[in-house]
């Protein structure tokens, strides 16, 4: 019975061990069927370079369009397409004889006003003539500052005065003298030579009391108040010519003065636009991009004349998502590829970056200009270009592929290949390409099976750090 009893359990271990070792080999069969589904990567630590793309059209440095400014027939025509201009170099130029009269007449009145303008530097006669203007003003107000001061003293002394007196009582005696000869010979025929001696000593005593009588008046006397204000309106006249010839020397004494040469020159400068109605000029360097006058062209205000390209340097301005914008600066290096030419890349920089965004159809994009640095005469302006932007560049950093990354409850997970399951795991993300993503935080480790293609059961939709482009973030 006891043998028997050992026999039964022993057939039972021996199918439990049977059973169990079935179930692990059917388990692992699964597992490793299972595993063989996925499609893994090892995480690996390497260098990681983080890029911008974007798309524009290239430019030049300028661009300018020429017109005509004036009616008339084209004459000379002295640029074509291709041709290499300098500023202010003349292109083309109208036919004098179809020129509107105010045009025609420019060219004497500039002559006059150069020569206006060459008298006003060179010439010293301004100088000369302000110097005798400043001393004739300085006499003329002397003059009158004496004449308004005598008006303010007595004329004479007491001593002169009373002089005078004696001369007039002295003068008054001849004249009674004088007087009673002449009664004596008065009724003598006018032939009479005594009466006429007689009257003619009379007549010069009378003048000479009259003469002694004005001095004494005038030293006795005064001015009037009509006098008076009228000295003050010389001196206040005398005055202001003296300032004005002072301001006028001190403008010319060192030199033309600076606002009459201005004005000078203006009137130089307004004539030659008159002038240069006549023509059109390059209003930068560069080159010729397109070309319209024929000789003998009937043009208009307004009519296209030429094209001008200074291609020397080239731009592409390109729209940037505010997902990256803050990740790109000025003097980034910048790599560049053009549909129009097969096989080629050309390299430049970061110039200029956008501080004020564009909203279309509600994305934000900035807008950042890069500059060709190694340009040929096969980049164009108008062509697209493909922009790279290198952002950064890591050394010796985990990284794991963009395509294994997914948002689970709004967090970014990888999976990892466990015991042949795919197992998510949080992950924190940095700097990205187009391709990788560097790893800065979580429970990825170097070697870890990394799972490019889990099961929809376990993941949520979409790829890359970002749900798409080329930002990272954590």
């Amino acid at each position: 019975m006891t043998r028997r009893r050992t026999i039964i359990i022993g057939t039972i271990l021996v199918i439990a061990a049977l059973a169990a070792v079935a179930f692990f080999v059917t388990r692992a069969r699964s597992r490793t069927a299972a595993a063989a589904q996925f499609e893994t990567i090892k995480a690996e630590r390497g260098d990681l370079t983080s890029v911008v793309g974007a798309t524009g059209t290239v430019r030049a440095n300028q661009t300018g369009i020429v017109s005509w400014q004036t009616s008339g027939t084209v004459g000379e025509v002295s640029a074509q397409v291709g041709d290499r201009v300098d500023e202010g170099d003349a292109l083309a130029a109208l036919e004098p004889a179809t020129l509107a009269q105010n045009i025609i007449l420019a060219r004497a009145d500039l002559v006059v006003a150069r020569r206006a303008l060459d008298d006003l530097l060179e010439s010293q006669t301004a100088t000369a003539q302000a110097q005798v203007a400043l001393l004739s003003a300085k006499t003329a107000l002397d003059d009158a500052q004496t004449t308004r001061d005598s008006y303010d003293y007595k004329r004479a002394t007491q001593e002169s005065v009373e002089n005078a007196q004696a001369n007039l009582a002295l003068a008054q005696d001849r004249v009674d003298e004088a007087r009673a000869v002449y009664q004596k010979f008065k009724n003598n025929p006018p032939e009479d030579p005594r009466r006429a001696q007689a009257y003619t000593e009379y007549y010069a005593a009378v003048k000479s009391r009259d003469g002694a009588q004005a001095n004494l008046n005038w030293l006795t006397g005064g001015p009037t108040s009509e006098d008076i204000s009228e000295a003050d309106a010389d001196l206040a006249l005398a005055q202001a010519q003296y300032d004005d010839a002072v301001r006028a020397r001190e403008r010319v004494k060192d030199g033309p003065n600076a606002d009459d040469v201005a004005a000078a020159q203006a009137r130089v400068d307004a004539i030659q636009a008159t002038l240069d109605l006549a023509r059109v000029v390059a209003p930068f360097s560069g080159t010729v991009t397109e070309a319209e006058p024929l000789r003998g062209d009937l043009v208009s205000p307004g009519t296209l004349a030429f094209r001008i390209d200074d291609i020397n340097r080239l731009f592409v301005k390109v729209p940037v998502s505010e997902v990256d914008i803050n990740n790109v600066q000025v003097g980034q290096p910048v790599a560049l590829t053009f549909d129009a030419i097969i096989g080629e890349q050309y390299n430049g920089r970061v110039t200029e970056v956008g501080q004020v965004g564009d909203v279309t159809q509600g994305a934000v994009d900035f807008t950042v200009t890069v500059e060709v640095t190694d340009p040929d005469e096969m980049v164009k302006p108008s062509m697209t270009a493909a922009v790279t932007i290198l952002v950064q560049q890591l050394k010796d950093v985990l990284t794991i592929p963009n395509r294994a990354v997914r948002f689970v409850d709004g967090e970014r997970v990888v999976y990892v290949l466990r015991d042949g399951e795919a197992v998510p795991v949080k992950i924190e993300l940095g700097a990205s390409s187009d391709l990788e993503s560097e790893v800065v935080g979580g429970e990825v480790a170097v070697g870890d099976l990394i799972v490019l293609n889990p099961p929809t059961i376990f993941g949520g939709p979409g790829g890359g750090p970002g749900g798409g482009g080329f930002g990272g973030g954590n």
